[in-house]
């Protein structure tokens, strides 16, 4: 066994990523105050095939060092847009047909093993303050929520680490299991 050499990884030049065929999905980052947490964002949509991210509120946006140090050049590939009120960023999605997931512990979330994508549907995923989480207004406009199954003191974890763990539940189900 060996690790394989950065050419022999077949990594998408950004113009070929800009190119390719997304999937149906995108990310809501509301008020992350981390530029970590964003720019890790950045990577998991690049690696996931990912439309757009939606950047709102406090959310940092490109061009920033420090949001750079974490996407490494993601941001330049991955579409975005910022908001300054999520309910803009709300309004659109749902003009433009979009169910609206939020990822927050609720009294009706769904479990995210359970969570069953339909080809035929556009999801956005929204990711919420690192210590308030989604605000009861966007859940409100939620078509549904679902929660990430923990089993420690927490039953929290970070936002970047959540994104991933959604967004590959998502293409996972998607390719590998419809």
């Amino acid at each position: 066994m060996r690790k394989l050499k950065l050419d022999e990884l077949n990594r998408l030049s950004t113009e070929a990523f800009r190119q390719a065929p997304k999937h149906p999905v995108c990310l809501m980052l509301d008020n992350i105050r981390s530029l970590h947490n964003v720019g890790s964002a950045f990577r998991s949509a690049d690696a996931f095939l990912a439309e757009k991210i939606l950047l709102c509120g406090i959310t940092g946006t490109p061009p920033n060092r420090e949001l750079h140090k974490t996407a490494l050049g993601a941001e330049d590939a991955v579409q975005w847009q910022y908001f300054k009120n999520s309910n803009e960023a709300i309004l659109q999605l749902k003009q433009d047909h979009y169910k609206i997931i939020s990822i927050e512990h609720t009294n009706q979330s769904l479990p995210l093993q359970n969570f069953v994508p339909q080809k035929e549907n556009k999801y956005c995923f929204v990711f919420g303050n690192e210590v308030f989480g989604v605000s009861d207004e966007i859940l409100l406009h939620s078509d549904m929520c679902l929660e990430i199954p923990q089993f420690g003191t927490k039953h929290s974890l970070n936002v970047s680490v959540a994104i991933g763990i959604v967004l590959w539940n998502y293409v996972a189900k998607l390719k590998y299991h419809s």
